[in-house]
Formats: structure tokens, sequence, C-alpha cells
């Protein structure tokens, strides 16, 4: 069944012209659609310099490392430079020993701008805290090494020029740093929030107005962002929560069991267990481990991360709104919630909606994609982009893991299918080259040669089982398809480019601590005796998401149903002048009452009209419970900002109340618009499944 979806979702997709299509959460209206990114861009931090905003985010042990990218408006980024080349800290960044840095190296960096200049700061593992200094944020990049161990910290230069950085998990530490960056203030570190005041990690320091503001994240016993507040650097601080609960929709996926910070690298024919997810329980999914920035204009706004499953932890931004010296997530009336789609910064800037990066490479250049990172510190011999394609020469590995110049870039979610052609001409005996859903654990496919030829060969590590079929020519495409939603996945290859056989399917995917780092798709070349063998040859490597042209979700001018999750009845324009709720079998489930035109009032904006000539949906009062009535004459509290969850779902985002539109399944009450958002398995009440009404699909 999954080779028959995958075959008919890639044709579609080609006939309808999306083929290249990549999710950019800019929807050309005016309005964004969280996340920002479907590719994992792990603990972000932000800056404003003028008019420009930069960012960058976690790479763990992938090089080139600390990705920066560039935003003229917070929703549309675009890709600056990689930080660093490589970071030659030590034997095991160069895939040595049986750890490697996987899951190590680059966590959750900290940008700064001061006097002319860019800081990035970074604690690594046992390495103490990197500085990467520079003029301008191309580069060129210095790099010093403080030492010490500064965990997930914060910095902030102050008005005096003192420069100061917090860290610490539960107890926050203040700690004083050289100007020359040369090491710390003697005697300055000191505990500033104790232990016991639901203080996180991740920190983020900044002075506004006068004030110190500490934000940081907490995943104990669920996922958070939690604000600190003094008049001085030391204390005392006040704490507050200024986000919790915000999953929008999202659940906690399948997690790889056993493996964790600095586990053994995992070899073939280890066993593996998944702890599967729960419908509702938080866990870290809630937006956390973030900060905020202001605009200009004086506008402020959040950004923050949540976990999504096997994919990664994605970024996100958010609205924010000050209120009693705070600044909460969300807009006012719904504090400490955000809006999964929302209406765009006002920086005085329009830009074409576009992506990061340009994910597809047929290597006709001299020189890799950005979006490519390798596996550790590769060995620069062994591997070169020459006549439109990626040469890989095979080193001795014993297995996948341990194989390096592994090439990698992030998948993209919520789904999304790979393909790229190998030649396979070159290799040798004991020679490995192929295709990798890159995690622990991982499957791969590829060609191998043997003693009696060349075998397409698919392994899956789960169930420590490899699949062999002989291969009649050199060259064979190979394809990974993930579904990130349900983390599963499925593996298939072709002789001809055109005619695909799965040969792996219902894969399981999921999260983990030992690579810290969602799915990667990777291309890889090794050999298994031993030696220095062949080489592989990649060409064509194209990526496609079915989910990414979102510009058919809103329906505007389309009459449409709406199907809560929650009971599967629909919203029904009660004869009494209100939201109701009709029951599938009904006498008006299928009537005229049960259907809305969608009218496009502008920026994302809908006003709902009932098909049944009964009026607009309009919220009046506090938008309680028989509040989202039925008017003759539409109004302002006619508008909703409508909420594209995927997949035929929606949110209705009231603009009178800035709550949402929902009803409580068990008590058979009227709608309301006082909801602050939904829960993981979109069933409380406030998710509906819409669909564009006909006659055929009317009694379904």
């Amino acid at each position: 069944m999954k080779k028959i979806i995958c075959s008919f979702l890639l044709g579609l997709y080609t006939l309808c012209g999306i083929y290249a299509q990549t999710w950019t959460a800019d929807n050309g209206n005016g309005t964004f659609t969280n996340p920002l990114f479907y590719d994992e861009f792990t603990d972000p931090d932000l800056i404003r310099v003028g008019t420009d905003f930069y960012m960058v985010a976690s790479s763990m042990h992938a090089m080139p490392g600390l990705p920066l990218l560039h935003s003229k408006d917070l929703v549309n980024w675009n890709f600056v430079t990689y930080v660093f080349e490589t970071l030659d800290l030590g034997p095991d960044f160069h895939l040595e020993g049986k750890k490697g840095v996987y899951g190590n190296g680059i966590w959750a960096p900290c940008i700064r701008y001061y006097n002319g200049k860019f800081y990035i700061f970074v604690n690594i593992n046992g390495y103490g805290l990197q500085v990467f200094i520079a003029d301008r944020p191309e580069g060129p990049w210095t790099h010093k090494n403080m030492g010490g161990t500064i965990y997930d910290l914060g910095v902030l230069f102050d008005d005096d020029g003192r420069i100061y950085a917090v860290h610490g998990y539960d107890e926050v530490h203040l700690i004083e740093i050289k100007p020359d960056f040369s090491g710390y203030v003697e005697g300055s570190d000191r505990v500033i929030i104790p232990k016991g005041s639901a203080m996180g990690e991740g920190h983020h320091f900044y002075k506004i107005n006068g004030k110190y503001y500490i934000i940081s994240a907490d995943y104990a016993p669920v996922g958070r962002m939690q604000c600190a507040r003094a008049d001085r650097p030391e204390g005392p601080y006040e704490t507050t929560v200024i986000s919790h609960r915000e999953t929008m929709g999202n659940g906690q996926g399948w997690w790889t069991q056993g493996y964790g910070f600095w586990s053994d690298i995992p070899d073939e024919g280890d066993k593996f267990t998944f702890q599967p997810p729960s419908d509702n329980y938080f866990s870290a999914v809630p937006l956390h481990q973030g900060g905020i920035v202001d605009l200009p204009n004086g506008e402020w706004w959040g950004f923050s991360m949540m976990d999504m499953r096997s994919v990664g932890r994605l970024t996100y931004l958010s609205p924010v709104t000050w209120k009693d010296g705070w600044p909460y997530f969300g807009v006012e009336g719904n504090l400490g919630r955000s809006p999964r789609t929302w209406f765009n910064p006002d920086t005085g800037v329009e830009t074409e909606p576009h992506a990061p990066y340009q994910r597809d490479d047929d290597f006709s250049s001299d020189k890799l994609n950005p979006v490519w990172q390798w596996n550790h510190i590769p060995v620069d011999s062994k591997w070169k982009v020459t006549k439109g394609t990626l040469r890989l020469h095979t080193l001795p590995a014993r297995s996948l893991m341990f194989a390096k110049n592994t090439l990698t870039q992030r998948a993209m979610g919520p789904e999304s299918t790979v393909t790229v052609e190998l030649d396979a001409s070159a290799l040798k005996k004991g020679d490995v080259a192929g295709l990798a859903l890159f995690n622990t654990p991982y499957y791969w496919i590829g060609a191998v040669r043997t003693a009696e030829g060349l075998m397409l060969r698919f392994y899956d590590m789960v169930k420590n089982v490899r699949t062999d079929e002989p291969l009649a020519s050199d060259k064979v495409w190979l394809r990974a398809c993930g579904d990130f939603r349900n983390d599963i996945a499925s593996m298939a290859y072709s002789t001809n480019g055109n005619d695909f056989k799965t040969i792996g399917k219902d894969l399981r995917l999921g999260y983990q601590m030992h690579t810290f780092q969602g799915v990667r798709y990777a291309l890889f070349a090794y050999n298994t005796n031993g030696k220095k063998g062949g080489y592989a040859k990649f060409d064509n490597f194209t990526v496609d998401e079915p989910l990414a042209d979102r510009s058919k979700n809103l329906p505007v001018g389309k009459i449409i149903t709406l199907t809560n999750l929650a009971n599967g009845e629909r919203a029904w324009a009660n004869p009494h002048g209100m939201l109701h709720h009709a029951a599938s079998g009904s006498k008006e489930f299928n009537e005229a009452s049960c259907r809305f035109l969608v009218h496009d009032r502008g920026k994302g904006r809908v006003a709902l009209e009932a098909a049944d000539g009964s009026g607009f949906l309009t919220v009046t009062g506090l938008g309680l419970s028989g509040d989202v009535r039925l008017m003759k004459k539409e109004s302002k509290a006619s508008l909703f900002l409508w909420q594209d969850m995927l997949w035929g779902n929606c949110m209705l985002l009231s603009l009178h109340t800035n709550r949402f539109v929902g009803l409580n399944p068990l008590t058979g009450e009227p709608y309301a618009a006082d909801w602050e958002g939904t829960r993981p398995d979109r069933k409380d009440g406030t998710v509906f499944a819409w669909e564009i009404y006909s006659e055929e699909n009317a009694s379904k």
C-alpha cells in the first residue's frame, strides 16, 4: 500500500507542476504559517542589527557547522554562511574511536552584536566555551576557545561594556567574561537564581528599558518557557511562565530507547526498541528554548523551537505582548499561547516567499549546495564534485555510522521523498554505496560489489536484515519516502528511473539523543573489507514535498463543510441563531445550514456565511458558549483568521476575542470563541476537517 501511495503522489505532484516546491512559512497574503522551516533548526538564537535580522542554530557533529541565516522580515530567511567549515578539537571530530562526537559538538549557540562586531558563543561538551568573532556576518570568523563549562548560555554586553553570561539548568549562574575573551573574571561566578525557581536551560539574556530579563526553557515535567526579571544583573530575580501548552496540535512521536549522550556508536546487530507516542502527553513538545527580538517600530516577536517527532526540532515565530512588564508569547486575550497562522511582522519590507536553501542538487557546480553537511569532519582528498557528479571514494568502515565522508541533509517534513542516481561502475569488491535514512537506528539502500557481482542491497537496522537482489546494470535510482507525521518511512529503487520497486516499507523512525538530530537523508560509500576501495558517483538528487504547496488550503470562494474532529459532527447554523452541531444521520447534517461560503477578506482573514441564508458567523460578547452567532449583517466581529493545520484540518481564530472557535464534545453546548488552542490529538473540539461541498460527498 505504501508503494502505491508514494508512486501515486509523486505522479500527482509532477502533473500539478509543484514537483520542486519546498516549504516556506510565508503564505503570500500578509500572513505566515508556522513552522518557519519544516526541517530541523534547533536551539535558535536571533538578533536585530538595524533593519537586519540574523539567526543561528545548533549543528551538533555536522560539518560545516553553525548555520547563519539573514532576514529582512523575520519570515523569509536566506542562508548567509556556516561560521566554520571544520571545527577540529580532536580525533573524535574525525569519527575516530567508539563514540565520535555524535549528539555533541555545537549546542545552543548565542549570537550577539556589539560595537561593530558579531559574536557567537557556544559551549562544546568536554572542550569549553567557544567564541567566534567577525566584522561581517559573511565572515571571516575568528575562533577562540575559552575553556570552562558554560552550559546553554545567554550573553549580555551591558551598557558599561561588561560582558555577562548566564548558564546552568534549574540553578542559574552569572559569570563575567573578560573583554579580550581570554577567560572569565576571577571570582565572578555566582548563583543568581536558586534551584526550585522553575527556571530551566537554554538561556537568553537581555536588558530592556533598564531591567534584566532571562528567558529559559524547561522540559520537566513538560516543555514551556520561563522568564526571570531583575533590576540588576546579579538579581534578585522574580520569575513567571510566558509560554505554555502550545503544541499547535502536534504530539510526541516515537522515541528510540537506550541510546543517549555519549553512547557508543550503535553497530549492525544491536537491539532497538521504541517508546510509542501518547495522544496528549506534552513531554518536551510545547514551544520552548527561544527568546525575543524587537522591531524598529516597537513590535516584539518571540522565537522558539518545538520537538516535532523524527524530523527533529523546528523553529516557530510568535507575536509577543507585553503585560505588567512581562513579554508573553501570544496576543492580547490569549497570552501564553501562539497562533499557528498570524500576520507578518510589520518591518516595512515586502519579500517574495522563499526558503533558505536549494535542496535539489545536480552537482553541476564545483561545490556542494549549502544545504549539505558532512557527518563529522570529512577526508577532503576522498571526495569531489566533478563532471556533474558527486564522487565519494570508499574508506574502510565496519558499518554506516562509522563511515567517513557521509554527506547529509536534513529531512523535510511533514512528508518528503528524495531520489538520487547512483553509478556503481567504479565500486571495488567490498564496496557499498547508497542512500540512507540516517539516524539511530538507520536504514539504507544501495549497491554492493560482491564476489558474485553487483548487488542491490537494502538494510534494516531495527530487524538487522539484509535483502539482496542482483543488479544487471551499474546505474540505479534510489529513493526514500518519509512520513514524519507518523514516523514511518519506505525505500525503493529503479533500474530505469521511472518504475520503482519498494524494498523496505513501514520503517519505524524515532527521535533520540544519540545523534540529537532528526532524520537525515544521507549519501554514503565505504568499504567493508578494511580497505580503500573504488568510488561511487551520485547525480540528480531531488527532494519532493507534497504538502509544501499550501495555496489551496484556504478555500476562499468555496462552499465548505466543517466537521469537528472531536465528535464527527458538522458545524450547523442552528435556527436559534447560533453555531451548533449536527450529528451524522440527522436531517440537518446534509442541509444548507451545515454549509458555509468562505469569503476572502484579505491577509488570511475570512468571513463565513451560512449557505442557508441565515447570516454570517459573528462572535458577540466575550465569545462564550452561544456567542458564535448568525448575523444578517457582516461586521469586524465576523472576521476569522484561518489556521491551516494541514491534512485538510483547520482552526478558526476569532479576531474579536483572539481565541479559537470550539465546543466541548461532552456537554452538548453550542460553539464558543473562547478556546485557548488545541490539544496534540486535535480532538478537544477546536479542530475541523474541512471539505469543499459537492453532491458527491454530501452524504459521507
